[in-house]
C-alpha cells in the first residue's frame, strides 16, 4: 500500500447511504422529550398531591434498572445515559392512576423495558410503544388498582373521582371544558391537564423534534369520527371537543404516537396512521366495553406502521414494478 493510500485510508471514512445529518442526537431528543414532560409533572403534584413523585421515581428507576441489567446480561453496551429508559418510565408513570401501587409500578416498568423494548433487540427495534406495552400488562394484571380514581386535590364534587370519560360513558354526565383543560378532573397522573401537555406538545413540535401530521391528523381524526357520531345523536354520542380533552387522548397525540420507532416515517403514513389511532379511539369509546381507547388503539396502530411504511414510501425516480 502507498502512502498516498494509506492517507486516504485515515482521512476517509466509507459508509453505505443514506448521508443524513441532523442537529438532533437521539440522546439530545430523548432529554428534551423529558423535559418537555416537566409541566405534566407539575399539574400532577398540584392536582393530586407530592406522592406522585414517589411513583414517577419509582417507573425511572426500575424501567433504567431492568435496562442496565439486561444489557449487562446479555453483553450489550450500556445505554442508560441515552435517556430512552429514562423516558419509558416517566411516560408509563404519567398513564397511571393518582397513588397506585408502587410495587405494581415496577412490574410495569420491567415489563415495559424487558418485553416492550429489548425483547425486540433494544432501542430502535421494538415494534409496540414501550411504556404503552407496560401499561396494557398492568391493566391486565391490576384490572382493580388500574380502574381506581382519586378525587382532585380541588374538587368541591364528592362523585368527580371518577374520570370524565366513565362519568358520561354510564352516567352521561359530560364535563365542564374547562376543567378538562386546567385538569381539575379524575383521571391518571399526567393525563388531566391539557394546558399542561400541549405547553410540552407545541415545545417539541417547534423544536422539530415531533412532527405536527400525527397530532394535526388525530386531532382531524377525533373532530371528523367523533362529530359524526354527535350529528347522529347528541344526547348519545359526546361533542369531539369532548373526545379531544378528556382522557389520554392529548397526551397520546404528541407522546405515544410520535414515537419515532414505532410510527410511521412518511408523510402519507403519518396522516393515516393518525387518523386510524382517533377512529378506533372514537369506537373504543362509544361501543367498546371501557370507557378509554387511547392506550389500545395505538398499540393497534403500532402493529399496522410496517405496512403502512410500505406503501406509502415514495417510489424512486425511474423505478418500474
Amino acid at each position: 500500500m502507498s502512502m498516498n493510500e494509506r492517507v486516504n485510508q485515515k482521512e476517509f471514512e466509507y459508509r453505505t447511504s443514506p448521508h443524513l445529518h441532523s442537529k438532533f442526537s437521539t440522546t439530545k431528543v430523548m432529554w428534551l422529550v423529558n423535559l418537555s414532560l416537566l409541566p405534566c409533572l407539575i399539574s400532577a403534584v398540584i392536582f393530586f398531591g407530592f406522592y406522585q413523585l414517589v411513583i414517577v421515581f419509582t417507573a425511572i428507576v426500575f424501567s433504567v434498572f431492568t435496562e442496565f441489567l439486561i444489557q449487562k446480561l446479555t453483553k450489550q453496551k450500556v445505554t442508560i445515559t441515552d435517556g430512552s429508559a429514562f423516558l419509558t418510565g416517566l411516560l408509563l408513570a404519567l398513564t397511571l392512576p393518582p397513588n397506585f401501587s408502587l410495587s405494581a409500578t415496577a412490574i410495569g416498568s420491567i415489563f415495559a423495558i424487558g418485553i416492550g423494548k429489548q425483547v425486540f433487540g433494544g432501542l430502535g427495534y421494538n415494534i409496540f410503544n414501550p411504556a404503552l406495552a407496560g401499561r396494557a400488562f398492568l391493566q391486565a394484571a391490576f384490572p382493580v388498582e388500574i380502574t381506581t380514581w382519586t378525587k382532585p386535590a380541588f374538587s368541591v364534587d364528592a362523585v368527580t373521582s371518577a374520570t370524565p370519560l366513565a362519568a358520561f360513558k354510564y352516567d352521561k354526565v359530560l364535563t365542564e371544558l374547562k376543567l378538562l383543560i386546567i385538569g381539575n378532573v379524575g383521571g391518571c397522573i399526567g393525563e388531566t391537564s391539557a394546558i399542561a401537555i400541549l405547553i410540552g406538545g407545541i415545545f417539541l413540535i417547534l423544536i422539530g423534534i415531533v412532527n405536527y401530521r400525527i397530532p394535526l391528523a388525530m386531532i382531524v381524526g377525533i373532530f371528523l369520527f367523533g362529530g359524526i357520531f354527535n350529528v347522529i345523536d347528541p344526547a348519545k354520542y359526546p361533542p369531539p371537543i369532548f373526545h379531544l380533552f378528556a382522557g389520554g387522548f392529548m397526551l397520546g397525540a404528541f407522546f405515544m404516537a410520535t414515537d419515532y420507532v414505532t410510527s410511521p416515517f412518511t408523510s402519507k403514513g403519518m396522516w393515516i396512521y393518525g387518523l386510524g389511532i382517533s377512529l378506533v379511539i372514537v369506537i373504543i369509546r362509544l361501543f367498546g366495553g371501557v370507557p378509554e381507547g387511547v392506550m389500545y388503539s395505538i398499540l393497534f396502530m403500532n402493529a399496522f406502521v410496517p405496512l403502512i411504511n410500505r406503501y406509502t414510501i415514495p417510489k424512486p425516480f425511474g423505478l418500474k414494478e
